[in-house]
């Protein structure tokens, strides 16, 4: 079954874009593409790609090469298997995308929606994105299928650490304590809770500098945790400080006033809860 779809970029970076420029007056700085061998610029047109053999040699590769090149899932995503995404470690995880049905391709594309979904499985797939043949899984997220590109087996590194070699000895206290910590600040995760401070301090000194004002630099962040002498302090003083941020502040009783003479003509207010 073939199933027409358009592909769009589901993230995008919201970072601060910045240009070099000279110091002095603020002009953009430009560069040449330059032959490394003859010194003269080389226009785009006459760029290739080029692999440099370990002699230094350097192999030049046309875009006749490249299509020759065996990509037989070219705008096409090829299903190969259905399993847990609970079996998909997210290290392999790249980029993400949405796809769209196209033309008449509505109807299939909620058939398999609705399939996948009730399956609870994901679909692993092969896809060429750019010249480059990628693994892929395609799950449903509100109503949308997603593709997310992942990695090849080779291209995630191996974590050979030597501490992994050690035998590093926990006691039970630091376990527990460490282990309560967790609990203590275990939440349901909302990502609209969390915001870039680093990138609307950087805006907020961009807007200054464009409207002459002067910059006004963020307070201190101080750490109110007293130093720890050892881990199981460290700990003990992290598990009081989560527990303080999330417990709201209790309220002081009034101080009663003196009781005053009783003013039959007058009821008493009722006091609301806040």
């Amino acid at each position: 079954m073939t199933i027409p779809v358009k592909l769009y970029s589901a993230t995008e970076q919201r970072d601060v874009a910045f240009h070099q420029v000279h110091r002095e007056d603020g002009g953009r700085i430009k560069y040449k593409r330059v032959c490394q061998i003859d010194g003269e610029e080389v226009p785009y047109g006459d760029i290739a790609k080029g692999f440099e053999l370990p002699s230094g040699e350097m192999v030049v590769l046309t875009d006749e090469d490249f299509a020759d090149l065996p990509l037989t899932t070219s705008r096409r995503i090829d299903v190969l298997q259905f399993t847990p995404l609970e079996q998909v470690d997210p290290i392999y995880f790249n980029k993400t995308y949405y796809l769209e049905p196209d033309g008449h391709g509505a109807k299939p594309y909620v058939l398999l929606r609705d399939a996948l979904e009730q399956s609870g499985q994901v679909a692993v797939v092969k896809v060429a994105l750019r010249q480059r043949e990628s693994l892929a899984t395609l799950r449903v997220v509100d109503g949308v299928f997603v593709l997310e590109t992942m990695l090849w087996p080779d291209e995630v590194r191996q974590a050979a650490f030597p501490f992994l070699e050690e035998e590093i000895e926990v006691r039970p206290q630091e376990l527990a304590m460490a282990s309560s910590l967790i609990e203590t600040m275990a939440a349901d995760f909302d990502p609209s809770e969390y915001k870039d401070a680093y990138r609307e301090a950087l805006q907020a000194v961009i807007d200054a500098k464009a409207e002459g004002r002067d910059v006004v630099q963020p307070a201190d962040r101080s750490d109110d945790a007293p130093a720890a002498t050892d881990l199981l302090a460290a700990l003990r003083a992290s598990v009081d400080a989560a527990k303080k941020s999330r417990t709201p502040a209790k309220k002081t009783p009034a101080r009663k006033a003196p009781a005053a003479k009783k003013e039959p003509a007058k009821k008493p207010a009722t006091r609301k809860s806040a």
